[in-house]
């Protein structure tokens, strides 16, 4: 039995191949579609994937003003946050982030999808949420991705 030939090969920064990918959001359920952004970021569906290397893409999600959240979440759900002080606590729904920015209500789900960690917050970096179908990354020529979420 040849023992060489069963080495477990690790990626690493230099061998990771990352690609720029397009995704609609266009009548997406929010979680559903946020789980399969956050697989695509960390590069799950590579077969190199390394757990502590970031082998994901860099993911451009257009039409974030078109995502949806099924039954009452969307004024029913409250997103906690703490500012650190005594009565800093702020509620806010999703109703209102979507008001604000839709785009916001796309990057809070996939940060709670991400690893919370240095390599977490560097995942982070590699999402592009715009709202509307225009973006600037037209340079890097992004091969559109279809996640075919029903």
């Amino acid at each position: 039995m040849d023992t060489l030939s069963y080495k477990t090969i690790s990626a690493n920064k230099t061998t990771v191949t990352k690609e720029w990918v397009i995704v609609d959001a266009s009548n997406a359920v929010l979680g559903r579609f946020c789980s399969e952004v956050a697989m695509l970021l960390r590069g799950k569906r590579k077969p190199n994937y390394t757990p502590h290397v970031d082998c994901g893409d860099n993911v451009i999600v257009i039409n974030a003003e078109k995502v949806r959240l099924t039954g009452k979440k969307m004024t029913d759900r409250e997103h906690f946050s703490h500012s650190g002080y005594p009565g800093g606590q702020k509620i806010t729904s999703p109703e209102q982030m979507f008001n604000k920015n839709p785009a916001l209500l796309v990057e809070h789900a996939v940060r709670g999808m991400l690893p919370k960690s240095r390599m977490g917050r560097e995942l982070f970096r590699n999402l592009n949420v715009y709202v509307g179908s225009e973006h600037p990354h037209e340079a890097q020529k992004p091969k559109e991705v279809n996640l075919n979420l029903k």
